[in-house]
């Protein structure tokens, strides 16, 4: 078992995860007539990955959000090649992806270094330009966080999420004793005694109908695409967002929970998925608790007490249940070691899946295919 203790918590109060920029390549140099000079070719502006670095940082940095690369030497009587201008270079978090004003992707950052070059300068004048340089390239993108955190907590409002996170990672998110929703993104990290760190995103409480952009909607969503593993949080107790709204029980919430997230996007359900079951200290939860997990146990049991319209497809199949209290720490601890298991296990699988991977296109690059049988006395040999 490991033990784990989080010493270490940043949070984010304006929390930016995507930004639109403005680029352009430098122009090209002059050239030089007389002599047959070469004016220089203008700077390229480049997108490159940064660990240490967020969209925060860069929005702050910059202000403007442009970009502008240097213009070419002209071509003199000294220099008749005229030197190339200076690239920009504009710093990023690594998991970016950039698309162009269409949505169409230009390229993806998935390391430290990794480079896009997305606004190439200009030419320097030369005989096929009349020595007349050209102008760069002018191009807005857009730069999208691909993943925010490990961990994406979800849940409807007042599940206690804002109060788990507190818990698992000393985090100090607003929290009410109403049906109150975070409405930025809060980031906290859980910190393990090996010095292992998993990060954790209280998004914003989902509500009914976020998938016709009800609430923040789209916007919690396209959050949830952006975790590897989710954690569900529910109250055991159920759940009312108003006295004018229906009451829902542990169950329910489940079920209803899934159903937005189907109604979104089908393959946010093919995520891993833990479960917390919240407020064990209430009176009764234990009792409560029993019959939740044998609900979850024979779901098909149970879902005729749904209207169709809110019966999802398949239903999630979580990992582990856990029954927790955010307020006393009753199996926070347990909760911690459950999370780490199940994300090593994760990573272990799509490491043995990427390697079965590599084999496979090795053993194909390596044979050859006949349409026909090859005749009896042919022998067949790797390439």
């Amino acid at each position: 078992m490991v033990h784990s203790s989080c010493v270490w918590f940043r949070r984010y109060g304006n929390f930016i995860d995507n930004l639109r920029l403005f680029t352009r390549g430098g122009s090209g140099g002059m050239g030089y007539p007389r002599l047959g000079g070469e004016g220089g070719k203008g700077g390229d502006v480049w997108v490159v990955a940064h660990n240490k670095m967020t969209l925060k940082q860069l929005k702050d940095k910059y202000p403007q959000k442009r970009f502008v690369a240097g213009e070419g030497a002209n071509s003199r009587v000294s220099a008749l090649k005229g030197s190339k201008g200076k690239d920009c270079e504009i710093p990023v978090p690594v998991g970016i992806s950039v698309t162009d004003e269409n949505g169409k992707i230009i390229g993806e950052l998935n390391k430290e270094k990794d480079r896009i070059l997305v606004a190439e300068g200009g030419l320097g004048g030369k005989l096929l330009t009349n020595f007349l340089p050209l102008k760069g390239q002018k191009r807005v993108i857009h730069l999208d966080l691909k993943l925010i955190a490990d961990i994406g907590l979800v849940g409807f409002p007042n599940a206690g999420k804002s109060s788990l996170l507190s818990q698992v990672s000393h985090a100090k998110p607003a929290i009410a004793d109403y049906a109150f929703t975070t409405l930025k993104p809060q980031l906290g990290k859980i910190m393990y005694n090996d010095f292992k760190q998993i990060s954790v995103a209280d998004l914003p409480g989902l509500i009914e109908g976020a998938h016709m952009n009800k609430g923040m909607g789209h916007k919690f969503l396209k959050h949830i695409e952006r975790t590897r593993q989710l954690l569900f949080v529910v109250d055991i107790s159920g759940f009312q967002l108003s006295s004018q709204t229906q009451y829902r029980t542990a169950f329910e919430t489940i079920i209803l929970l899934t159903k937005e997230l189907e109604l979104y996007k089908e393959e946010l359900q093919t995520k891993p998925a833990l479960l917390a079951v919240n407020k064990m200290d209430l009176p009764g939860a234990q009792d409560k608790f029993r019959v939740l997990v044998n609900q979850l146990q024979n779901p098909k049991d149970f879902l005729h007490l749904f209207e169709k319209n809110m019966i999802p497809e398949r239903t999630m199949e979580f990992q582990h249940i856990i029954p927790i209290s955010a307020i006393t720490g009753e199996g926070i601890d347990e909760l911690k070691n459950h999370i780490r298991k199940s994300l090593d296990e994760h990573a272990n699988q799509e490491d043995d899946a990427y390697h079965k991977k590599q084999l496979l296109n090795l053993q194909i690059s390596n044979t050859i295919f006949y349409s026909d049988p090859p005749p009896k006395n042919s022998v067949t040999s790797p390439r």
